[in-house]
């Protein structure tokens, strides 16, 4: 059975987004990433959200030509390139760079990948499409970086009450930018 893992980005007070849907604000630098690129090339497929999506398709694929540019980013930008990569979105009708754009079908989509074949994949955001797989259970995994920011308000990344769900701490993360990543896994439910 293929899963998802949700990595994203979130205030202390727990906003996704900033007021006015402002997504500049989190610390994402090379310490951050560069522990992580080995897992994002083992992915099969990135997920998006047609924002999220537009803002990595306006850097990453030329991003690896660029000769003031380090190492990490080339290494991440040919990673980007390489993975096949799904984006939700009822605007865009198509995408390049190993893209495919899936519309009001998201949710059927992800859980007959789920269901029928072993993909691990990455779901990167924003805030709408993470809140949608949360609410129709297609997280298995959760990476969540928290940034030592306080927001007051914004798009949460938890907007509505969700179902009790118990999560298992896999592992807990802090990076010199005192953004802290925490890593939890669904517990798996013992058959009855």
């Amino acid at each position: 059975m293929g899963s998802v893992t949700l990595w994203m980005q979130m205030s202390l007070d727990g906003f996704a987004e900033g007021p006015d849907q402002a997504i500049h604000w989190p610390v994402v630098d090379e310490e951050l990433c560069e522990s992580f690129l080995d897992e994002l090339r083992a992915a099969d497929m990135f997920l998006y959200g047609r924002k999220t999506y537009e803002i990595m398709a306006s850097f990453w694929p030329t991003a690896d030509v660029d000769p003031a540019i380090s190492q990490f980013y080339v290494e991440f930008a040919r990673c980007w390139k390489q993975v096949p990569k799904l984006v939700f979105s009822r605007e865009l009708r198509s995408a390049g760079w190993n893209t495919r754009v899936v519309g009001e079908e998201m949710v059927e989509e992800i859980t007959e990948l789920r269901e029928r074949s072993d993909r691990n994949m990455v779901l990167f955001g924003g805030a709408e499409i993470a809140s949608e797989f949360i609410t129709h259970d297609l997280v298995d995994e959760y990476r969540l970086f928290v940034h030592p920011i306080l927001l007051g308000g914004g798009v949460p990344l938890f907007p509505t009450p969700t179902v009790m769900s118990g999560l298992h701490l896999v592992d807990v993360m802090t990076f010199d930018s005192a953004v802290v990543q925490m890593h939890y896994q669904q517990r798996v439910q013992a058959a009855v």
